[in-house]
């Protein structure tokens, strides 16, 4: 069984928790392929944050195009964030944006590597 803090130490919480779940499973080689595939779709929560920040200069939405939500990147773009009402909430809820993109990813990781 693959060790999460040694694989991923950039992970804490809710996300470690998860992710442990994922790779309990895997042996070694899968644990080491996740976790470098992982690595590099992942997106922090940090940059969440500050592409959010961002929406109140003027470009809103790019937090939503971060994490494939397309459409409603579009719609924060033309309509100013909806007024800006939803780049607040994006502000607050800015970690759970990106856990959400992140558990999608790592299932999806999970699929291919069992594929392999």
């Amino acid at each position: 069984m693959a060790n999460i803090f040694e694989l991923l130490p950039e992970i804490v919480g809710e996300e470690q928790l998860y992710i442990s779940t994922i790779i309990k499973n895997m042996d070694e080689k899968q644990a080491f392929q996740f976790a470098n595939v992982y690595r590099a779709r992942r997106r922090d929560p940090q940059i969440i944050l500050l592409v959010t920040l961002v929406g109140f200069l003027g470009i809103s939405g790019i937090q939503r195009f971060l994490t494939d939500q397309i459409g409603l990147g579009i719609l924060y773009l033309f309509t100013g964030g909806i007024c800006l009402i939803g780049t607040i909430i994006d502000l607050v809820n800015y970690r759970r944006i990106a856990f959400e993109y992140n558990q999608k990813q790592a299932n999806q990781i999970a699929v291919m590597l069992k594929g392999i």
